[in-house]
């Protein structure tokens, strides 16, 4: 058997939700049948060199293509060409871990995987730029549609597909991601606090900076705690679009010297810096599954995320849950969880439990058992 992955999402080197999910499971997947054969699509005309132990494996080649994006997807979406299983020389399953525009012969299966559809909620939370790449070329639901099977990480995600898309929920299955190993308790790494410039006590926020995060309401909360107590408020992780309103809000607070901005945190960072915070506070409006709640708790870390969406469904009691549009309960939850010693160990022994709950090595197995299995599903479910 003969599957392809698609891979453009790792062209640009970042590490946001998908490029996080794909890497894990490539590395996972990957190695656990030497029969099957892997064929990687990878494409942009200007991209990072990938350079990953999995890429060596017998049964993996990488097909490196250099066509321009723009006009590959006009291409895709209007003109149903190039087929990219034509492109990779004969596939049986074409995987994508994102909803990219794929054409594909009509012998060849299509397996999607959908993170979330808050493009469809929250429009405005998006560039029009970002817009219009989701309405015009993206066409994620016809790609949802097109697809033979359909991977969704979260039920929350499952239940979208099917209520604003008509999927059929027998098309679908969940699969949880996963977390890795290395996110786990340790000492307090000084040499991470010099390097990030980070203050002795603070509260932690880790993801993109845009829209969807909620930070400036974060930013609002985070005013009346330090009105009463002496803490900083430190937001890492990189910017995103329309980050702008975030850096305003901070500038226009009279805490303003008390919020600090990491800007990008390197890969190999984000363990010791989870471990140096007094608590993690994740006020997003939506998410599909949410990487860095389940991080921070499977580091012992207090955590706080929104009621919303898919984090309810990922947590479970392992986290203190706010509705994110109440600035004063962001800010009293906060409160609570700094002050009481006994609720901080009550959220930290449950959320080490809850996030071990989480493996990419099952993530990998469940989505084999999808690939390997699709052929049964030809034409049997329909969109």
């Amino acid at each position: 058997m003969t599957i392809g992955i698609d891979i453009r999402v790792l062209a640009r080197g970042t590490r946001t939700g998908v490029e996080e999910y794909t890497l894990n499971l490539l590395q996972h997947l990957l190695p656990l049948d030497k029969t099957i054969k892997y064929k990687l699509f990878y494409n942009a005309f200007s991209k990072v060199k990938l350079d990953f132990p999995w890429l060596q494996l017998k049964n993996v080649s990488l097909r490196d293509f250099k066509i321009p994006n723009r006009p590959l997807f006009f291409s895709a979406r209007y003109l149903n060409l190039p087929k990219i299983d034509n492109l990779l020389q004969g596939i049986d399953v074409y995987f994508n871990p994102h909803f990219f525009v794929a054409p594909l012969s009509k012998r060849c299966q299509r397996v999607v995987t959908f993170h979330d559809l808050s493009f469809v909620h929250f429009p405005y939370f998006f560039s029009w730029r970002k817009r219009f790449w989701q309405r015009f070329l993206m066409a994620a639901k016809k790609e949802a549609q097109k697809a033979d099977q359909i991977i969704a990480v979260s039920e929350s995600t499952k239940q979208d597909l099917v209520g604003l898309y008509q999927i059929k929920p027998a098309k679908i299955k969940v699969i949880y991601s996963g977390i890795s190993s290395k996110f786990k308790p340790a000492k307090k790494n000084d040499q991470l606090r010099i390097k990030y410039n980070l203050p002795d006590s603070f509260i932690l926020y880790f993801g993109t900076l845009e829209p969807r995060k909620n930070l400036t309401g974060l930013i609002r909360a985070f005013e009346l705690v330090r009105q009463r107590h002496n803490i900083k408020l430190v937001i890492a992780g990189s910017r995103g679009w329309l980050y702008q309103k975030i850096f305003n809000e901070a500038a226009r607070s009279k805490f303003k010297d008390d919020i600090l901005f990491t800007g990008f945190v390197q890969e190999e960072d984000k363990p010791a810096l989870y471990n140096l915070a007094e608590l993690f506070i994740y006020p997003s409006f939506f998410e599909g599954f949410g990487f860095p709640p389940l991080e921070a708790m499977a580091c012992g870390i207090p955590t706080i995320v929104a009621h919303s969406s898919s984090l309810p469904e990922v947590v479970a009691d392992g986290a203190v849950m706010i509705d994110p549009y109440n600035i004063d309960e962001i800010a009293w939850t906060m409160e609570v969880v700094l002050k009481d010693k006994q609720v901080r160990q009550i959220i930290r022994q449950k959320g080490i439990d809850q996030a071990a709950k989480f493996s990419w090595s099952r993530c990998a197995s469940e989505t084999l058992e999808v690939l390997t299995d699709n052929k049964k599903a030809k034409n049997k479910f329909l969109a």
